[in-house]
């Protein structure tokens, strides 16, 4: 692929590594990418970041034609650079751009771009401990025109944010409501996908549990509103007596890469998996009668976030003491070791940016 490259010629002061705030800062380069109907995909370029032209009609605006990703790149002990799974995005982005009628990007061209404005901006990449360049790659139908169709027009872009913690806390449990007025997805609908919509259509219930002094929110199903689904923007595990249990991928669970990563060290060290429906009642009773040992989110984000309290129609309950559990806990450290290059990497998921 052939990357048209215009330098930024006032580069921006980095700011204080000791001070990232998650999605604040943005680096001085984003790649751009066309797509139209007559040439597929084309003028590949790396561009000072900045705003994006928008026509009042473009379709995006009006018909939320738009996917987007999300990973990460981070430095190893020697000072190499490396990304975690960029294939697994790749094609996660693919298969919503599919659901949404969106022009298909091919794998080993999502993961040259990341590589080619990761490699151009490099010298973002922050060097302490517990930070990253989170890498936000997305996709919208730029073709201006009102009316309900695919696009002729839509742009690729990736745009790069060193990042430190995604909660300030860092690693510590988090309150979650359990939200039984709204819901997140259904089967048929969106709820697989990385699109917008599916979060805008979450921030009601965001809002919602803070003003009752709760972080985030435990989706229920769309259907019966009694299964558990995900966390906030994050899948969820728990371990109930000894085994860990998911929410099925069945058309309304995010695939996460952090979730299918997981999965396979929990296997690995010896835990038995069940990824099938689990009632808002059983975990409930679980944590009443101390079955629930441990409740955990996964996402890029943060990786791994501790669930140390539940609240579902009035009634809370405390998991582990609101401690972060040993299994959590080991999780977390082994995840990241890998990614950070600090721990072997036996599954073959760290691609070296050369």
């Amino acid at each position: 692929m052939e990357i048209r490259i215009e330098r930024r010629k006032d580069l921006k002061d980095k700011p204080d590594q000791n001070q990232l705030e998650f999605g604040k800062y943005f680096t001085d380069h984003m790649f751009l990418m066309d797509w139209t109907t007559e040439k597929g995909w084309h003028d590949a370029r790396i561009v000072p970041y900045g705003a994006l032209p928008t026509d009042p009609a473009t379709m995006v605006l009006h018909y939320a034609q738009e996917t987007f990703e999300g990973l990460k790149a981070y430095r190893d002990p020697q000072g190499n650079v490396q990304l975690f799974r960029p294939e697994m995005n790749a094609q996660r982005m693919i298969n919503s751009n599919r659901r949404l009628c969106m022009a298909e990007l091919p794998v080993d061209m999502f993961v040259e771009a990341v590589e080619a404005i990761v490699k151009y901006d490099e010298e973002w990449i922050p060097t302490l401990p517990e930070t990253s360049l989170y890498i936000r790659p997305f996709m919208y139908a730029a073709q201006p025109g009102v009316g309900v169709h695919p696009a002729n027009h839509y742009i690729f872009c990736i745009i790069l944010s060193p990042v430190g913690n995604y909660y300030p806390e860092g690693v510590n449990p988090v309150k979650i409501w359990v939200e039984d007025e709204y819901v997140r997805a259904v089967k048929g609908g969106t709820g697989f996908t990385k699109c917008g919509g599916n979060y805008a259509a979450s921030i009601a219930a965001q809002v919602k549990a803070e003003e009752h002094g709760y972080t985030q929110v435990l989706w229920l199903d769309g259907v019966h509103r009694k299964y558990v689904e995900e966390v906030g923007t994050m899948n969820v595990m728990f371990k109930i007596d000894g085994k860990i249990i998911t929410a099925p991928l069945e058309g309304s669970v995010l695939p996460g890469v952090t979730r299918d990563s997981i999965i396979t060290l929990l296997k690995d060290f010896g835990y038995e998996v069940e990824e099938r429906l689990l009632s808002i009642d059983e975990l409930m009773d679980a944590a009443k009668n101390g079955k629930l040992e441990e409740a955990f989110g996964t996402g890029t984000a943060a990786v791994i976030s501790p669930i140390g309290e539940l609240c579902y129609k009035g009634e809370e309950v405390i998991i582990n003491d609101f401690k972060t559990g040993e299994l959590t806990q080991k999780l977390y450290d082994t995840l990241t070791g890998i990614q950070w290059g600090k721990v072997e990497d036996k599954f073959n998921w760290v691609h070296k940016v050369k």
